[in-house]
């Protein structure tokens, strides 16, 4: 019945609202270098303002742009629902592989490490709101892991190689030299782990390198032939290097180190709660009764090396291991629960406190004053506290399913942030004046040609993406011969005002600030000649 309920209420808590917040910044990448492939028809070479982009592979682009086109709506919920989806698969194979190791728990329970990865603070609050790579990534990194566990465990170590190999390729495709990085070590855990090193000198561990180069050097063969290789290979490494010490220095780097778990189990609350477990001292023991969660940890400690020695690191990096350490956090959850221990029982009574504060929380809209213009407000907030009180109760009483009815009221408290907080953010952020007065500018440009003086814009790409779906037209800079019958998107603090005519005026999210449409005059033109003219000079 509680499955029931979850899968009721899990589309809802995931696609409600999805789409009203405006694009931010790296969703806004993602989102015009797939509209700028569909413009200039070319799937090959990335571009954004239509010149070459570098920092990442195509497939994601050519992913977001597919949805674009079977749902014929270039929009913020078509872009995300792509997250979504990707979520839903990501958790459908986490609980394919940790379904076994948890045969002696009811077949509900066997759900909770997927239904923790969707409802943990980070993807629930956060990460499954945006169109971004990582959780599609994380996916298929994940599922590298959990191929080299399944196939070498079944000594099948030509496929595991050809399977690993392959995945890290679609991994490369999507995000450059992590998924690499990731391969590597996972084989390398394995065959160490296992004391199979010499499966190295194999054919099958070169069949696997063979699918890699076939997949990931096809590809660069194909951009290769109307672009050269140095630059892109150079954004890649570049991109992979500029996290570590080689740019922050050993101080920042130390520091990192000391404060890297503290915030991870932060972000990935409330089930890192769970990891109070591994205080027990037989923790580790149990662990080792358990080959598959072994497999996890080992995989998780030495695959998370490369992040917690990087200083610049997101948490949405790291979601290839959330399920990692929650198939831990989980298995020695019911080993717990099964001896009715007394930390057991601590743990399952912090969760009841959690449940008694949301359903506390979910009265504050009554009295937000933010949010009182929304519609059904009362009915809303009332709904909210029935059900959070209902799943109070339902937790204190029903004891073998408590972590599934959590799960629900994680879900329940996503729809009030659904219907509250994320109207009220609309009504704050800037990228919603940014948007809505993008579109109006653009529309003022009835089919002309339109472009971007010099600088101007900068690297705005929420407000290039909604220039660019609106006009049809890719945004380009113009930095020499100019055509005064064009728009032009100006920064008004970088030229006088007689040097163009104003047609409208949008915002930005950078500061909040406002550029302008409008068309420059021939003496702007010759004031920007000279001014290069006297640069070139100053060169000398």
């Amino acid at each position: 019945m509680l499955l029931c309920g979850v899968a009721l209420l899990l589309l809802p808590a995931l696609l409600t609202n999805l789409g009203l917040l405006a694009f931010f910044d790296d969703e806004g990448i993602r989102a015009l270098v797939a509209l700028e492939m569909k413009l200039s028809g070319n799937h090959i070479t990335p571009t954004l303002f239509g010149e070459h982009y570098y920092n990442k592979p195509p497939l994601y682009n050519w992913i977001l742009l597919a949805f674009f086109e079977l749902t014929g709506h270039f929009d913020e919920f078509t872009a995300r629902s792509a997250t979504v989806f990707f979520l839903l698969i990501y958790a459908g194979t986490v609980y394919f592989f940790s379904k076994p190791a948890f045969a002696k728990t009811p077949n509900s329970q066997s759900f909770l490490p997927a239904l923790a990865l969707i409802t943990c603070g980070r993807i629930l609050f956060w990460d499954s709101m945006l169109a971004l790579i990582d959780i599609c990534f994380s996916w298929v990194m994940y599922l590298l892991f959990m191929v080299i566990y399944r196939e070498g465990e079944r000594g099948r170590h030509g496929r595991m190689f050809v399977f690993a190999y392959g995945l890290a390729a679609i991994g490369f495709m999507l995000k450059g030299l992590p998924s690499v990085v990731f391969a590597g070590i996972a084989l390398l855990t394995w065959l160490l782990w296992q004391r199979k090193g010499r499966q190295l000198f194999t054919w099958g561990h070169a069949a696997g390198i063979g699918i890699f180069t076939l997949i990931a050097g096809g590809y660069y063969a194909m951009y290769a032939q109307t672009n050269g290789l140095e630059e892109v290979l150079h954004t890649l490494f570049q991109e992979s290097a500029k996290r570590t010490f080689i740019k922050h220095g050993f101080g920042q780097t130390a520091l990192h180190l000391l404060t890297f778990p503290f915030e991870m189990w932060y972000h990935f609350l409330p089930w890192t709660l769970l990891a109070v477990y591994f205080l027990r001292k037989n923790a580790w023991v149990l662990i080792r009764r358990n080959k598959f969660i072994t497999w996890n940890l080992l995989v998780f400690f030495t695959t998370v090396i490369p992040y917690w020695s990087s200083v610049e690191v997101y948490p949405r990096y790291l979601l290839m291991h959330v399920p990692l350490v929650f198939s831990a956090f989980f298995y020695l959850h019911f080993q717990n629960q099964e001896e009715d221990s007394k930390i057991g029982r601590v743990v399952e009574t912090g969760f009841f406190v959690l449940c008694l504060l949301t359903t506390a929380a979910s009265l504050l809209p009554h009295f937000w004053v933010a949010v009182q213009y929304l519609p059904q407000l009362h009915l809303k907030a009332a709904s909210l506290t029935v059900a959070l009180a209902g799943l109070s109760w339902l937790y204190w009483r029903w004891q073998a399913q408590r972590m599934l009815v959590f799960v629900l009221v994680l879900l329940v408290v996503r729809m009030g942030f659904n219907w509250f907080q994320i109207p009220n953010r609309q009504q704050l952020d800037c990228a919603t004046g940014a948007r809505t007065t993008a579109i109006e500018a653009a529309k003022l440009t009835n089919g002309k040609p339109l472009y971007i003086l010099e600088y101007s814009l900068g690297l705005q790409p929420i407000t290039a993406f909604y220039f660019t779906r609106e006009t049809g037209q890719i945004l380009r800079p113009r930095y020499e011969n100019f055509d005064t019958s064009a728009y032009y998107i100006i920064n008004p603090d970088a030229y006088p005002k007689s040097g163009y005519r104003e047609i409208a005026r949008f915002g930005i999210k950078w500061e909040c600030s406002e550029l302008v449409l409008g068309k420059i005059n021939e003496n702007l033109v010759r004031a920007i000649e000279n001014r290069k003219k006297k640069e070139a000079k100053g060169k000398q």
